[in-house]
């Protein structure tokens, strides 16, 4: 029953359930053997919680078997980021010096969760403070990309890509900052939703920009993502919608986004195939807005937040940090506070011109990453958020979806961004 159990994700597990096929308590234990056996060398988890999710499993499959299952997502076993804070659980964000932090209380979304009957399996690591996109992490290891072994499974989110990618969770939750959890999906071949800020609430969440931060989740389906998401908080997610005559807007970034022609080539078959289930294409762009430019906003806003974050412990020592992310906290806080205001206003300048673009189109269709996953030993590109990083500027819903497959063998993704977060998730629906 490995294969049906993997292959049901979290919207296929009902009817397993009710046909009796195997119960919440054989499919968790189906994950965990697969943690024991496999994550030693992924390494996507940082602390499994079996005798929990066990206890957890066994309350879902009475309620199963009663009839009275709390949602269509009881009993789905799900991952949970290491920043996301799970009562028992270490809650560190990557950071060493948060090692031995214990959560006091599920965060919001993971207490919706739980609420809804899934299962929380364990964390997962993160690149460092969640200012990164390669999860190569210091304190907790390095996260392999299940379908390539020797390649980053992106970030900041990486374990919470690989637990899904690799059959290791049903779902997971995640954080994007400024493409943190859909890079990592589109490395990993998965699909990853960043729903509208503040959809999912961020409490008991560790900050990076109180300005930017999003909670998002990862699955192998949209539908599965659309249900994680909706009981984390976003119900919205799961709205049916007839894309049918809706506005589609697909920019030409190839002078302002170093990325290779079959990036572009993806991206074309991909909206030719939104164009054929009815969208209509409207020639409309955001033509100031330089990604390069408002990601290096959108970093020194990180880096000013993760020191604000991180003040009261790094007053007490720089021990449990690392040299690289402590040197792009105190790269934030060296900065003229003019600079910074600066910052800012850009970002404000950003957010209000995305957002009447948005009220002119319905959905925009833009490649995920400048590029597919690469190897550890190689220099990490400066440009991974150049497409992704807009949304969460806008603070708009954006999914990643896998698309094709690039001349290495490793997956493609293109994302959908726009107003309203039904409206994303049906387009992406046409191209997976």
């Amino acid at each position: 029953m490995i294969d049906a159990i993997l292959a049901a994700g979290i919207a296929g597990l009902p009817e397993l359930y009710r046909q009796g096929q195997v119960d919440a308590l054989s499919v968790t234990r189906c994950y965990l053997d697969r943690i024991a056996a496999l994550d030693g060398h992924i390494r996507a988890y940082n602390q499994v919680l079996a005798d929990d999710a066990l206890t957890a499993a066994s309350a879902s499959a009475r309620r199963w078997r009663e009839g009275k299952p709390l949602s269509e997502i009881d009993g789905a076993p799900i991952a949970v980021k290491a920043n996301i804070a799970v009562q028992g659980a270490f809650w560190h964000a990557g950071i060493g010096a948060y090692r031995d932090r214990v959560a006091e209380k599920d965060a919001e979304c993971v207490a919706r969760l739980r609420a809804a009957g899934a299962i929380i399996l364990g964390t997962v690591n993160m690149h460092e403070g969640a200012l990164g996109a390669t999860t190569d992490n210091v304190w907790f290891g390095r996260t392999q990309n299940p379908l390539r072994d020797g390649f980053t499974a992106g970030g900041s989110s990486g374990g919470s890509a690989a637990s899904v990618a690799g059959g290791l969770a049903a779902g997971a939750l995640g954080s994007d900052t400024m493409g943190s959890v859909r890079i990592p999906s589109a490395y990993c071949g998965i699909v990853g939703y960043k729903p509208a800020r503040h959809a999912i609430s961020l409490d008991g969440v560790i900050p990076l920009s109180t300005t930017l931060d999003h909670v998002g989740v990862h699955a192998r389906s949209l539908t599965d993502g659309a249900l994680l998401a909706a009981h984390a908080g976003d119900r919205r997610a799961v709205t049916p919608v007839d894309i049918a005559g809706l506005r589609l807007a697909i920019p030409d970034w190839r002078t302002r986004v170093d990325a290779p022609d079959f990036i572009w080539k993806a991206r074309d078959e991909a909206a030719t195939l939104l164009l054929l289930s009815g969208m209509q294409r409207v020639a409309s762009d955001l033509p100031d807005y330089q990604p390069g430019q408002a990601r290096r906003l959108g970093l020194l806003v990180s880096g000013v937040g993760g020191l604000n974050a991180h003040a009261d412990r790094l007053a007490q020592g720089e021990d449990g940090f690392s040299p690289d992310f402590l040197g792009l906290l105190r790269w934030g806080g060296r900065q003229p506070a003019t600079r910074v205001a600066a910052a800012y206003q850009g970002l404000d300048a950003i957010r209000t011109a995305g957002t009447a673009w948005l009220e002119q189109v319905d959905a925009v269709l833009l490649p995920t990453a400048p590029q597919t996953a690469f190897p550890f030993e190689t220099p990490v590109p400066a440009n991974q958020a150049d497409f992704t990083a807009l949304a969460d500027f806008i603070g708009c819903p954006a999914v990643a979806v896998p698309f094709g497959t690039a001349p290495d063998g490793l997956p493609l993704s293109m994302q959908v961004m726009g107003r309203d977060p039904a409206t994303v998730l049906a387009a992406a629906a046409c191209l997976s």
